[in-house]
């Protein structure tokens, strides 16, 4: 009989507070901020996204890129609302990381994929 209750295991947490519109706002503008700097760093075949979820931790970021060859790559994270102003949810030294590693991380996967088959064209 132990587990067997529907009551038995982890306490049920409070619910997440939902997103002001201003911040869902603010946190669009930011993500779009990092999904169009990956997408200078990488050529036109590479397709870049982004996501705003919420699920048992709390509002989820999600970027990501699928890279012409080999498996998409992403890059999740949870911004903190306590004391920080909206304008700067994800603040712009971490946008430019965030892309700079999902762009370098995209291209790996396509140097995986297509292995020593390429040829050189430099030296």
């Amino acid at each position: 009989m132990h587990g067997n209750t529907p009551y038995s295991g982890a306490e049920p947490s409070e619910p997440e507070p939902e997103l002001t519109g201003t911040q869902r706002r603010a946190l669009q503008n930011s993500i779009s901020q990092i999904t169009a700097r990956t997408r200078d760093f990488l050529p036109d075949e590479y397709v870049v996204g982004s996501e705003i979820s919420t699920g048992n931790n709390g509002v989820q970021v999600t970027v990501a890129v699928r890279p012409p060859a080999g498996n998409p790559v992403s890059a999740g994270f949870t911004p903190e609302f306590d004391g920080v102003a909206d304008d700067d949810l994800i603040p712009d030294d971490d946008r430019e990381e965030v892309a700079r590693g999902l762009a370098a991380s995209a291209a790996l996967q396509v140097k995986h994929a297509l292995g020593d088959d390429v040829p050189q064209t430099a030296r």
